[in-house]
């Protein structure tokens, strides 16, 4: 079951980060309750459940928590819960009766997680914002690209998952230890610009030391050595080469057969233009099928940049199982392994209200109080007829 078997969470509907977090804790056991609102609340992007991978593992309830039935029933789940993760705006939750106060007062031993771009104060905390703008103010976004050219957004992995989520998931269990000892539960505040901010943390120390400048592309790790970057393959496709190590870089040179040549000392900083056309030229003779078949066996630091799809039948993934079919959709697998008690996908999205009398089930509800939450306005579906109780 997990090493999080028998933890309860409480996870209000959400998009990004908070999921996402979600997801990691169900991955490891945890028993994860998605309190969905009744209808999609229509996000200008579909989002059907069936390849909502981020919300794997779950099971749902429906409530309308804009009624005083609705928190009433958010009420009586919380007092069994043991984690809440909640990702709205600054304020909205009070707004709703389902700040802090409330919640601990109902729980003592809750630990309520915030999940937000800004955090919960300051003068940023009710502006809107997304992933590329947490990590524009965190001084992420500045450092990634290529020399002279604009900043390049990594995705949404620096700030929604990386930044938020993540640190969400290490606030949560640090807070739940904490209140397994103490008996005392807390708020989790995590801001995307400050998880952002702390993966940068390497950087800080490299620019004091004056190994790292504010000029994109031009230090170590961000393209602009030769010897740290991708480059395009015969047929189109690319190769990333991460020879940083001495011994490394001469056994790149090896491999590319130019360790004969009269070259520029590796750490020649105005010799990097000559080492980085060279390379290109040679690394543009072959496919990149080729470089990979010469470089497998060799500690080079040389890997074929995959797509998705290719990085799901890489022979290392299929060895050691790194993706998973779920609902017909392939997705990675739970992560990090733990050798006694590992995690495990439960089963896809659930549909709104799927499941979710079993869950109730589970969290201690009789039926008599099952039928309350009902008429409290609780949706789910009964497992029974296959048919939704009308509330």
């Amino acid at each position: 079951m997990g090493p999080l078997a028998g933890v309860r969470v409480l996870e209000f509907e959400a998009v990004g980060p908070g999921p996402f977090c979600g997801m990691l804790l169900a991955d490891m056991g945890a028993d994860v309750l998605l309190v969905d609102r009744a209808e999609d609340p229509g996000l200008g992007f579909a989002r059907e459940r069936w390849n909502d991978v981020m919300l794997r593992g779950r099971r749902s309830v429906t409530l309308d928590l804009k009624s005083p039935a609705g928190v009433a029933a958010a009420l009586q789940l919380v007092a069994r819960a043991d984690i809440i993760i909640e990702g709205f705006r600054p304020g909205v939750m009070e707004r709703l009766g389902l700040g802090p106060d409330v919640l601990l007062a109902r729980n003592p031993k809750l630990v309520i997680g915030r999940m937000t771009g800004w955090g919960q104060d300051g003068p940023l905390a009710a502006r809107a914002g997304h992933d590329i703008n947490y990590i524009a103010l965190s001084g992420a976004l500045h450092a990634i690209g290529r020399a002279g050219d604009a900043p390049v957004p990594p995705l949404n992995l620096v700030g929604d998952f990386g930044g938020g989520g993540m640190l969400l998931g290490f606030g949560l269990m640090c807070a739940l230890l904490e209140a397994r000892q103490s008996g005392q539960g807390q708020v989790v505040d995590a801001a995307m610009v400050e998880g952002a901010s702390l993966l940068t943390t390497m950087f800080w120390g490299m620019q004091a030391a004056q190994r790292w400048t504010d000029e994109r592309g031009t230090n170590v790790l961000d393209s602009g050595a030769p010897w740290y970057d991708t480059y395009a393959t015969r047929d189109g496709k690319h190769v990333a080469v991460g020879a940083i190590e001495p011994k490394f870089y001469a056994e790149l040179l090896r491999k590319l057969g130019v360790d004969g040549e009269a070259l520029q000392d590796q750490n020649d900083r105005a010799g990097w233009p000559v080492l980085r056309a060279r390379f290109a030229a040679v690394l543009a003779t072959r496919t990149q099928d080729e470089w990979s078949r010469l470089f497998e066996s060799a500690d080079a630091c040389v890997s074929p940049v995959l797509s998705f799809a290719e990085a799901a039948v890489h022979p290392h993934a299929v060895a050691r199982r790194g993706h998973v079919a779920i609902g017909g959709v392939q997705q990675p697998a739970p992560a990090p392994r733990l050798s006694r008690t590992p995690g495990a996908v439960r089963g896809p999205a659930p549909e709104r209200g799927a499941q979710g009398r079993e869950a109730l089930v589970d969290w201690g509800f009789d039926n008599a109080q099952i039928e309350h939450l009902s008429a409290l306005g609780m949706y789910f579906n009964r497992p029974d007829t296959g048919r939704a109780n009308e509330g």
